[in-house]
């Protein structure tokens, strides 16, 4: 029998549209249970989806402090979280939660693409 090789899964290379960016990110806030470094994690992916340099830049951050911030080890400022959502295109809303049952449901962050304008 032959031997199997496996690759680690990049799921950078599969973030192609804005769309299917804004899809990952919610699809992780809905599974992250308040994880920060988690949603970081996924910001990274998405910025290496786009360029992290191209993202630094348009942040306002060094692609060092890039790569710590969303490297998922630590939790990143709101402010910096801001900023790269923004770099990246993206939005985030708030919404009421649905009920279910008797019991309510969290309330789950949801990120859309923003149309900007170019400068």
């Amino acid at each position: 029998m032959g031997r199997t090789m496996t690759t680690r899964f990049g799921v950078a290379e599969h973030l192609r549209t804005p769309e299917e960016m804004a899809a990952y990110l919610e699809a992780c806030f809905e599974e992250a249970q308040g994880d920060a470094t988690f949603i970081a994690k996924a910001l990274g992916d998405i910025a290496k989806a786009k360029g992290m340099a191209q993202v630094a830049r348009d942040a306002g951050l060094s692609r060092e402090s890039l790569y710590k911030a969303l490297s998922g080890d630590r939790s990143p400022g709101f402010d910096t979280i801001l900023k790269v959502v923004g770099a990246l295109g993206l939005t985030l809303h708030a919404q009421v939660p649905q009920k279910h049952g008797s019991r309510r449901s969290v309330a789950r962050p949801r990120a859309r693409v923003s149309k900007r304008r170019a400068a």
